[in-house]
């Protein structure tokens, strides 16, 4: 199955579709796919269009073992453009998912799912989750979620921000290849948590 990615830079008003993604199967198909992703593993084709005629990138889990995934962003000749290490909360010392983006020749860029504010309301409010669920079934049907807003920062400036509520990447300039953007706006919408389904779960 294909999804889109959208990214956003500083000159435009609004976001506009960057790829079109979908999973790239190992052997074993759909079940082996989700199997692996289960232990963090993720591999993606990002295309240019939705015929499938020009590839972008591609996504690929270099390590996954200790709560610390890597992934490695290939160009279309396999070159790499850029390494995603993601380290799950409370493992070395975070409390926060942390995110990392390097790309050659440049610093790393790093990002904390969430800011501490609104995480320190969620816990404190965590007890009164059964009365929000409960509110939710009578309300709108929209269920309370974790903070997931991720701001990527390298020596002091802003380099990517990530908003869920848009599903989109925006780059600063000087921005950061869109191609290692794209394929992380498509990883972090590949860990949706537990309320809905991710893109990349599906059965079929």
């Amino acid at each position: 199955m294909r999804h889109t990615i959208h990214i956003k830079d500083g000159s435009q008003p609004q976001s506009r579709v960057f790829a079109y993604v979908e999973r790239e199967l190992p052997p074993g198909g759909i079940p082996a796919y989700r199997a692996a992703r289960k232990a963090g593993a993720r591999s993606f084709v990002l295309w240019a269009d939705e015929r499938r005629e020009q590839q972008l990138a591609r996504l690929v889990t270099q390590s996954a073992h200790g709560g610390r995934t890597t992934y490695q962003v290939l160009d279309a000749h396999g070159q790499i453009t850029g390494t995603i290490t993601r380290r799950n909360a409370f493992r070395g010392g975070g409390l926060r998912t942390r995110w990392t983006v390097a790309q050659p020749g440049g610093p790393e860029a790093v990002g904390y799912k969430g800011r501490l504010f609104w995480w320190l309301v969620c816990w404190l409010m965590s007890p009164l989750l059964p009365l929000f669920l409960i509110g939710a079934l009578f309300e709108n049907g929209d269920l309370p979620r974790a903070p997931r807003r991720v701001t990527w920062r390298a020596g002091g400036r802003t380099v990517m921000v990530h908003k869920p509520s848009s599903e989109a990447v925006l780059l600063h300039p000087p921005e950061p290849d869109p191609r290692v953007g794209a394929a992380l706006a498509a990883l972090l919408l590949s860990f949706k948590g537990w309320y809905g389904t991710s893109w990349d779960d599906r059965k079929e």
